[in-house]
């Protein structure tokens, strides 16, 4: 089964003010941290973003969107499209303490689902999901209706919610469902 990580890159970082995949923490940019979990779960590993100069250093596979100005949806239609895999693990930019393990938990949920998507701290993480190569066209179809809420797919798929993580620490789930939108979420982030 050929696995997939899609990291998606493509926000404008409004609120951090500068491109927050590119902040260091200890001593790397926050994007590479990403790309180092996938690597260890994946077979291989893209970027989405609209911008490939500045992650040409990193020596990934890049794509740009399809479907432009439609958010973090259509990054997710662009690396279902444009990587060839069965099942596809996906994480933002701005989540620099994903835990492999958790991608590899949920993976082994997802069974006969065509996608797993984590329920954590009262939120639902579909950019922290797993998915099946068949829920393009239901992604599609929502981006061509412009639906652009990243669930609005959901209801024509087969999608399993997981709100409960065995063997999973409090610490790494807080760390692993964490990103940084905001200059203290990163102040934070250089603590953990």
């Amino acid at each position: 089964m050929n696995i997939g990580g899609i990291i998606l890159s493509g926000g404008k970082s409004s609120r951090m003010g500068t491109n927050k995949s590119l902040l260091t923490l200890q001593g790397r940019a926050v994007i590479e941290h990403v790309e180092e979990a996938l690597q260890s779960c994946c077979n291989t590993v893209g970027i989405v973003t609209n911008d490939m100069e500045q992650y040409a250093h990193l020596g990934l596979p890049m794509y740009c969107d399809r479907f432009v100005d439609k958010g973090p949806l259509a990054g997710l239609e662009s690396g279902l499209f444009h990587m060839k895999a069965d099942i596809y693990v996906v994480a933002a930019c701005d989540m620099p303490f994903i835990n492999p393990d958790m991608y590899r938990y949920l993976l082994c949920q997802l069974k006969t689902h065509d996608a797993v998507v984590p329920y954590y701290d009262n939120q639902l993480h579909p950019l922290a999901g797993v998915y099946r190569a068949c829920v393009l066209p239901a992604i599609q179809e929502q981006l061509q209706r412009d639906k652009r809420k990243v669930k609005s797919f959901f209801n024509h798929i087969d999608m399993l919610q997981i709100d409960t993580f065995p063997g999973f620490t409090q610490e790494v789930l807080q760390k692993h469902f964490f990103n940084m939108n905001y200059p203290e979420q990163y102040e934070a982030a250089k603590s953990f």
